[in-house]
């Protein structure tokens, strides 16, 4: 799930660390440049830099990624918030910044149990709507939404997050009201208004055994219904310590078996404590204020941002060893996985993340 703050945005502003004067950094290589033979770099977009609130921040985006993912602009609680209405403005923008500067854009995402409104469910007396009825208004959605794109939005994350930790489908109201077949339908309709864009289905912990093996048990499901699923992509929330290599490995090996593009959808490096992580990065939280959840708020000590650069150059060793099934890679969120320092400085995990571009 693409957050609140679009983190990789953030990254792209203190690329090269040169943003806030305006330099060209031209000393520096760009991501996009020293993985070309590798996979796509992408970044999150939100609404406030798709309208023009931070024209830095695009400019370096337009730099140094080729692949731009909508953070909250596409969701439905954004562009759809009332039965009757639907605000484009801020995707139509976004849109046309992509095809502007030439970039593979990806909208985020039609089907989800986060950032729907309740008025999705239920019918004009508040009752929930039945199975018809929500697969009506799901299809009208989605034709409206992704049919308003058709042939420049390249890809889509179709339906998010619709397996649980245990390896269970999720018990939201999409399934409780359509039922195990909501997931199939959502790709059926995103087909229908674009044969020719890209699908994906996008889920988080996927390297979770239990996940990881209901997450393979789907994708073959639809692929054995002749369901268009053209990519898996894999939201990579990791940690220092977790996932360890060798389940890194098993998980791609795994899910390459399934013939689809994988893409590591929201990169980012926990470095906050285990309080923290049970808390969730919830970016609408102040952590930044709490001591106890944020002990990097004067910056990260150089111990540990040589531990963070450490453990990308693993991560990107292991994804240059499956890039002929990997086709993006996204950086994701909060809790200091990036690549930059508060002082708009590259951290010594950007030059390790570079480092293993190279053969």
């Amino acid at each position: 799930m693409i957050r609140r703050l679009s983190a990789l945005v953030q990254a792209a502003l203190v690329f090269c660390g040169c943003v806030v004067r305006g330099d060209a950094c031209a000393g520096h290589a760009s991501l996009k440049s020293a993985f070309a033979d590798a996979f796509r770099v992408g970044a999150a977009v939100g609404t406030h830099h798709a309208m023009g609130e931070e024209p830095a921040a695009l400019e370096l985006v337009a730099r140094h990624f080729n692949s731009i993912t909508s953070e909250n602009l596409l969701k439905w609680s954004e562009v759809h918030p009332e039965p009757s209405r639907y605000d484009f403005a801020a995707a139509d923008r976004y849109v046309e910044f992509g095809e502007r500067h030439g970039l593979f854009i990806v909208g985020h995402t039609l089907v989800w149990h986060n950032q729907t409104p309740d008025w999705v469910f239920r019918d004009d007396a508040g009752q929930p709507l039945s199975r018809d009825a929500l697969l009506e208004r799901m299809r009208e959605h989605i034709a409206t939404v992704v049919g308003r794109y058709k042939g420049r939005i390249h890809a889509w994350d179709v339906v998010n997050e619709a397996i649980d930790d245990e390896g269970n489908l999720r018990d939201t109201l999409w399934r409780k009201l359509i039922g195990d077949d909501y997931i199939e339908k959502a790709f059926q309709f995103a087909h229908e208004a674009d044969p020719g864009a890209e699908l994906y289905y996008n889920d988080y912990n996927e390297w979770h055994p239990k996940k990881r093996a209901a997450i393979l048990r789907l994708i073959r499901s639809l692929q054995e219904r002749g369901t268009a699923v053209a990519g898996l992509g894999l939201q990579g929330h990791w940690g220092m310590d977790y996932p360890s290599l060798p389940e890194i490995d098993a998980m791609l090996k795994d899910y390459r078996q399934l013939g689809v593009k994988l893409m590591v959808t929201e990169l980012d490096i926990n470095l906050l404590p285990a309080a923290e992580r049970r808390l969730g990065a919830d970016v609408t939280r102040n952590i930044a204020a709490s001591k106890e959840l944020n002990p990097y708020a004067d910056g990260l000590p150089p111990d540990v941002a040589q531990r963070l650069a450490d453990r990308y150059a693993e991560l990107f060793k292991a994804f240059m060893e499956h890039k002929d099934a990997i086709d993006r890679i996204t950086w994701g969120r909060t809790a200091y996985p990036l690549l930059f320092d508060r002082q708009l400085q590259p951290k010594a995990a950007y030059h390790a993340v570079l480092g293993a571009a190279q053969p």
